[in-house]
């Protein structure tokens, strides 16, 4: 990739989970320098203060932190959506820093469409009450075993060999075993959002990237999901009125000579000294 920045309209991430050490800060910082969006858009889970009692807040973590406000005192709108990981900060809703809003949720026009953005957690019966609580232990659990997982990973890679995800293949199951009983908040989502006339519906929450039309007997709509930089490492990107689902590579940045953005990084330095 060379030094020149992508020039994107809109960029949406989520479920970043700073704090963790799941989260691919290191890879996301290396994405947000590599773009030039004229909106940021974080939908949800951005800091994963369920997490915070760990002590885990590393240096790639501070500076994605103060890539994102950097951003916002360049004039780029951001808007900062919350999650369930990041639920406390619901109490400053409406917040604004520069030009970083902190919002519940946005409605936007674009292009003469009708955009409905929130992280999805407030339609998934799976993250309140007693849930909401065994979801934090077993968000525990899942930080250590992402650990290992990392370690094995990192072996793999060293005789060429193919990443694997046993976190992954654990949380789906725990997942599938919680949507046998409840309601799939998409399908109650698209539901709702497609009676209110919504032309696209942008969610997170779930680390699962995808965008496909959903037509039911009300209408139609499409709905998009940003996925994740725990497992996926995608983001959503609006350029010339289509959108496009963005994988990382790492080969993609091997040879970047993207200059490093150097009051961000004195900044975190005299933090840490």
């Amino acid at each position: 990739m060379s030094a020149q920045k992508r020039n994107i309209d809109i960029c949406i991430i989520s479920d970043i989970h700073l704090g963790t050490r799941a989260c691919h800060a290191a890879e996301l910082n290396r994405y947000l320098k590599s773009i030039d969006p004229t909106i940021l858009i974080i939908n949800g889970d951005w800091l994963d203060i369920w997490n915070f009692g760990a002590g885990y807040f590393p240096q790639e973590h501070i500076e994605n932190v103060f890539l994102v406000l950097d951003m916002a005192r360049q004039g780029i709108p951001v808007y900062y959506i919350t999650g369930n990981h990041d639920d406390h900060m619901r109490n400053f809703s409406g917040y604004r820093f520069d030009t970083l809003q902190l919002r519940d949720e946005i409605i936007l026009e674009i292009d003469g469409k009708k955009y409905w953005i929130f992280h999805g957690d407030k339609y998934d019966l799976s993250v309140g009450g007693s849930a909401r609580w065994l979801a934090k232990l077993g968000g525990r659990t899942y930080d250590k075993i992402w650990q290992l997982n990392r370690l094995i990973n990192n072996v793999r890679m060293k005789y060429g060999k193919d990443q694997i995800f046993i976190s992954k293949y654990i949380k789906d199951k725990v997942k599938s075993v919680v949507k046998s009983k409840v309601q799939d908040f998409e399908d109650v989502a698209i539901e709702i959002g497609i009676e209110q006339g919504y032309d696209y519906i942008i969610c997170g929450h779930i680390h699962k990237p995808q965008a496909r039309e959903v037509r039911t007997e009300n209408g139609k709509t499409i709905y998009l999901n940003s996925g994740d930089w725990v497992e996926n490492l995608t983001a959503l990107e609006y350029k010339k009125q289509k959108w496009s689902l963005y994988h990382y590579k790492r080969e993609h940045y091997i040879d970047s000579d993207i200059p490093e953005d150097k009051a961000v990084n004195d900044i975190v330095n005299k933090i840490l000294s």
